[in-house]
Parts: structure tokens; sequence; C-alpha cells
């Protein structure tokens, strides 16, 4: 096998030069060919450098604002998501322009420009994690990368293992930057996460092949990008048009939009209002993080092979419904602990809808279905945090009333207990009560889905029927036009003709 390159194949993905492919696409043959590495390495190293600082970052929002801790938290992150919603097509139609690498440079380092203003400047810190929702779009150039280098029966895997890379990247990164600010302050913590942030760009600039192949670039940088690529809610429009695509995407707002609050202020939430300590966050999240592995990996194959689609989703959204109401009104550290191990349970959620929408759409589809589904998530990315921090801020769950957090922890740790107003109170976490209601709704919808992601003519004239009266509904309070036609996103053209 001498002088031959070989190839290293995982499953059923080339890990190694695909020369074939590459040739077939037009990449030049030079010395460094793109391949999965490149996106994997990319992805563990930014994430990385973020998740080193979730202890120091949940000290220094406390410290800038005391008042209304989480009403600032849910407003920043709130409009870094909406940035980010409004921001992400954009991108990705300038990189089909001019190619992923530059993107990629772009976005890893506006994203990891704030790290170093941590410590240095509380307040523009914070502004640029704000801002930087503009170009916080590094994994849809990450995915549009791994489509460039693989085939369509590989692409699905190898988006599993981009998405497990960021799950690995958080596991060990907050208990690594805990144990360190311990043993010798949170600026060793951020100037280590900038180091690690400079290498992941130098990794890009030095080290990242281009993946886009030269034939399907344009002739000039100049050239015409359409407005409905650059739309953020064309992907939203689109809904209307199927009656199937519309159930799931309303079961992912009403799902997806507690869970993306819920994660913009959780741990924040265990560490200033549960009283866990640093390294107890850092091991939450390390536990949750490789049951939630498991969980979509192992435990969703078998419920998608012996239950279907439809009963994984609802699988998913009773285990999320479940562990919201466990944040909302739990007051011991056991319930949140229980609640975490049910929350990994839960986030089979989404992939089970992926997994629907993809058995639903046709071969040459899949993007436009995806993107639908997207969209929506995008936008909750945005509202989510915004919505759990006014709703923190009308229940006046705000850390005014206690003069010292720390010096609470402590007493927790003394005497094995402590008190906090907030954590006494009968709803400790009302934004997670109210997320409770939201998913409730979301299963009742779900309910409503077909058993099959392709329904039999048979059922046809039903589900046209059903499709109609949403229309006529949507006509009437003013939603679409009365002349404009709903037909089923994923239908074949013979179907529509």
């Amino acid at each position: 096998m001498s002088g031959r390159t070989k190839k290293r194949i995982i499953g059923k993905i080339s890990w190694g030069p695909r020369k074939s492919h590459l040739k077939e696409n037009g990449v030049g043959s030079g010395k460094s060919h793109p391949s999965i590495y490149h996106a994997l390495v990319v992805i563990f190293l930014e994430f990385f450098a973020w998740g080193l600082l979730t202890a120091p970052m949940i000290d220094v929002l406390n410290e800038t604002f005391p008042n209304h801790t989480f009403l600032l938290n849910g407003l920043i992150q709130g409009v870094k998501g909406i940035l980010s919603f409004l921001a992400a097509p954009l991108i990705g139609a300038l990189s089909d322009v001019w190619g992923r690498k530059p993107f990629l440079l772009l976005t890893v380092s506006f994203t990891c420009a704030p790290i170093p203003l941590m410590k240095l400047s509380p307040m523009w810190y914070f502004t640029m994690i704000s801002l930087s929702g503009i170009f916080a779009v590094t994994f849809s150039v990450v995915f549009a990368y791994v489509a460039d280098i693989t085939t369509e029966d590989e692409r699905s895997q190898a988006y599993g293992l981009v998405s497990a890379t960021f799950a690995a990247s958080l596991v060990t990164s907050p208990a690594i930057g805990a144990y360190l600010g311990n043993l010798y302050s949170d600026n060793v913590v951020v100037w280590l996460a900038t180091s690690i942030a400079l290498l992941d760009v130098l990794f890009i600039v030095v080290f990242v092949p281009e993946s886009l192949p030269e034939k399907v670039r344009p002739t000039s940088w100049g050239a015409p990008i359409s407005w409905e690529k650059v739309d953020p809610f064309s992907s939203l429009r689109k809904m209307s048009h199927d009656y199937l695509i519309l159930l799931l995407c309303i079961t992912v707002f009403l799902s997806y939009l507690p869970e993306a609050g819920e994660y913009s202020c959780f741990f924040v939430y265990l560490r200033l209002i549960m009283l866990f300590s640093e390294e107890e966050v850092a091991v939450f999240i390390a536990v949750v993080g490789v049951l939630s592995v498991i969980a979509q990996t192992v435990i969703l194959a078998l419920l998608m092979k012996y239950l279907g689609h439809k009963e994984s989703i609802v699988f998913g959204l009773l285990f999320e419904a479940i562990q919201l109401a466990c944040y909302g009104f739990g007051s011991q550290d056991w319930i949140m602990w229980t609640a975490g191990a049910i929350a990994a349970m839960s986030s089979i959620t989404y992939p089970a809808i992926s997994a629907f929408v993809s058995a639903h759409a046709e071969a040459d589809q899949q993007g436009v279905a995806q993107g639908v589904v997207t969209g929506i998530r995008g936008l909750c990315n945005g509202l989510g945090p915004a919505l759990f921090g006014f709703i923190f801020y009308l229940f006046h769950v705000d850390l005014n009333e206690t003069t010292n957090i720390s010096d609470v922890s402590k007493s927790k740790q003394l005497n094995g207990s402590a008190s906090i107003p907030h954590k006494d109170s009968v709803i400790p976490g009302p934004p997670f009560a109210f997320g409770t209601v939201l998913v409730i709704i979301a299963m009742l919808v779900a309910i409503n889905i077909p058993e099959s992601p392709h329904p039999k003519k048979s059922t046809a004239k039903t589900t046209s029927k059903s499709a109609s009266q949403l229309h006529q509904s949507m006509v009437e309070q003013g939603l679409i036009k009365d002349n404009e036609d709903i037909q089923p996103l994923m239908a074949d053209e013979e179907e529509i003709l």
C-alpha cells in the first residue's frame, strides 16, 4: 500500500482526501484538501474557549448587573439571537459566492472577539456579545463546508459528528475553567480562552483549505444575490404551503422557545438562585452533556425503530414538560439533578422532528424543508432569552435582595442549606413554569401530526380539506392573500398540476 493515500472510513464517511469527489467538483489537487477534520477542529476550539468562561461569565454578569441580572442577560442574548436570525441567510448566500474559508474566519473572529473584554471592560464585553450576533453563525458556515466535501449519503452522519463535537467541547471545558479559576484566578481562565480562540483563528488561516468548488462559484465577486436567498422570513412564509410542515413548525416554535430561553439563563439560575457552586455547575453541565449524547444516539435510534417518528416527538416533548416543571417549581438540589437527567431525554425532540421532516421531503427538497424548521429555531433563539429575562423581571426575581451570593454559597457548603427569598418561594423559576405550559400545548399539536411522514393517497382528501380550511382561516385573518394557493410544500409537480 506504499505510495498510495489511504482513506480512513468511519461508517460511511471518508475522512481522508476523496480525489474523485474533488476532481468531479473542480477542486484543485494541491497539498491540502478540505476534510471533515477541519470542520471539527474549528467547532471544537471555538466552543471549548467559550465553555471555559462559564463560571467567570456568571460572576461578571452578577457584578455588572446586580439588580436586574436575568432581565439584562435575556436582553443581551435576545439581541444576539435576533441579529443571528437576520444575518444567517445573508452570510450563507455570500459564502456561496466568495467561498467558505473567508466566512469561517469572519464568524469565528467576531464570535470570539468579546472574550478578552470580559475582565478589561465588562460593559464593552456584553455590548460586543450582542453585536457579535451579526456573525455568530459559525454552525451554518461549517455545515455548508461539510456539504461541499461529502456526498448526500454521508451528509447526515457528518452533521451528527459536528453536533457531537460541539457537545464534547462543552462537556469538559466548564469544569476545567472552574478548576483553573479556583487554583489561579478568573483572569488566567479568560486569557487561556483568548489564546484558544486565537489558535482557532490561526488554524483557519493556515490549515483550513477552501471547500467550495471553483466551478460552482460565480464568474465574478459582484454576482447578484436574489432577495429570496437573504430574506430571513422567506422560510417562515413557506410554512402555510404544507399542512404537515406547518404542524411541525408550530411544535418546534412552542417547544424550542422555552428551550432557547432556558439555555440562555439556566446555569446563571443554578449559580445565583439555586446556589450551586462553580464546581457543581461544571459537573452538572458535564453529566447532562454526556446523557444527552447517549439519548440522541442510542435511545433516539431505539425509539425511531420501535415507536416511529410521531411517538418519538411526543416522547421528547413529555420529558421536556416534566423537566421544565421541575425547574419551575423545584427548590431542592436533588430535584435540579433529576430534572437535568430528564432534560437529556428531552433533547431527542428536535432530532426526531428533523428526521420526520427529512422523511417527508423529497430528495431534492431537503434544503427547503430543513430551512423552514431552522428558521423557526433561529427566531426562537432571539425571542426565548428575551422572554425569559422579561418574566424573571415581572416576578422580581433579581439579586438586589441578596447582598453577597458567595457568602450565601459558603453558608450552604458549611451548614448544608441556605436561605434565599426566591428559592423558598412557591415558584422559584417562573419562566420555566410558563415554558411548561407552552410545551404541553406543543404536545397537543404534535398529537395531531399524521402517523406517517408519507400520507397515503386515501387520506389525501382529508389532508387537502384540512389545508383548505387552514388557508381560508389565514385569508380571513389577513395573513395571506386570497389568490395565493396553498399547496403541499413537498408535493410532486404532477400532483400540483
